[in-house]
């Protein structure tokens, strides 16, 4: 008895020795959460510039994503993709009989049902043994590329239709994007085999919306978000390219529907919010332009740190391309600020 007495205290003091004596232990220590530098800039920032850390904080995980994305794009898969489907299409139009560009009515959902019937005509054609000449006299031996304003229409093999999308900004071209449809047969609604378009434009969501009830609409649509897409992206580069040494921040959505950027003056500090409705816009319709004045400025002319609201600034964004908005918010601004600012000292 005694000895299992014994040996109950012995195995207690071993497992209080491996769990350590709780009433020994030290509490933890605080760490203190040193305020961290964004960009290097933290140190140098005014009370007013807690707007633009939070415009970075919100961001700051899409620009990483973007980093991530673009890196998918890049890979052999995607290039492989685009390159066997533009092979494709130069076949296709290598070997056409006929190119027909379309205006106004001219394309419509019969000549899309004639395009259908000629696919699975041809593919039941060279599913035919033996003969190879039946229907050799049928228009639908024809080999038609059909041009409908940025868009090419052609017969691939296999019953597919591929749509190729040219795409321009200013007047020159930029990239080319494709589209293939498929049906088993010319009764059952179509599908999106395979595509070069951005993953970021929602191709899928119009698919289940549009292309079972309204095939045409979804080829203009797609054609419609990657030229709105690609003229977004291409205001941006532009600014970039020729005010980049007076933008010190900008941030933007993968397509370019969210854009956001800081303009440096020497009197005050210009943020700039664009929002635009839709995926198809152009111009952005929710505009935000804020001039927070530096310290300097308030020393020299005005007491108040509330920033102001520049809204030629938001007509001409909402007007104009961003580019040409944004020469002319520079062109007027020392003006509108005076304005501004002295009209606030007077009052």
């Amino acid at each position: 008895m005694e000895s299992d007495i014994e040996e109950s205290l012995k195995k207690k003091q071993r497992k209080n020795a491996f769990l350590g004596d709780n009433s020994a232990r030290k509490p933890p220590e605080h760490f203190v959460v040193r305020p961290y530098s964004v960009m290097g800039e933290v140190n140098f920032m005014q009370e007013e510039d807690v707007r633009l850390e939070t415009t970075r904080a919100r961001f700051s995980n899409v620009i990483k994503r973007h980093e991530e994305l673009a890196e998918r794009l890049s890979r052999d898969s995607d290039k492989m993709i685009f390159e066997r489907l533009q092979k494709e299409f130069e076949a296709a139009r290598a070997s056409q009989t006929q190119e027909i560009s379309l205006d106004g009515d001219q394309w419509n959902d019969g000549l899309l049902a004639t395009i259908r019937e000629r696919v699975h005509m041809e593919a039941e054609r060279r599913a035919m043994p033996g003969d190879t000449n039946i229907l050799a006299g049928s228009d639908f031996q024809e080999k038609i590329i059909y041009k409908v304003g940025s868009k090419v229409i052609c017969c691939l093999e296999g019953a597919r239709i591929g749509i190729q999308y040219e795409t321009s900004f200013a007047g020159e071209p930029c990239e080319m994007y494709h589209c293939v449809l498929e049906s088993k047969s010319f009764l059952e609604k179509m599908t999106v085999l395979e595509h070069t378009i951005p993953f970021f434009l929602p191709v899928r969501e119009a698919e289940n919306d549009l292309l079972s009830s309204n095939a045409m609409r979804f080829i203009d649509h797609v054609g419609e978000l990657l030229q709105a897409y690609v003229d977004r992206r291409e205001q941006v580069r532009l600014i970039k390219e020729l005010y980049g040494n007076q933008i010190g921040e900008l941030y933007h959505s993968l397509p370019y529907h969210m854009i956001e950027f800081v303009v440096d003056d020497s009197d005050c500090k210009i943020t700039v919010c664009l929002r635009y409705a839709d995926l198809v816009s152009v111009l952005p319709t929710r505009v935000r332009v804020l001039a927070w004045p530096t310290s300097q400025f308030r020393k020299d002319s005005i007491a108040t740190t509330n920033p102001a609201r520049l809204t030629y600034a938001e007509d001409a964004l909402r007007t104009m391309s961003l580019p040409e908005a944004y020469a002319e918010i520079v062109l007027n601004l020392p003006q509108a600020l005076q304005q501004i600012f002295q009209h606030r000292s007077s009052s």
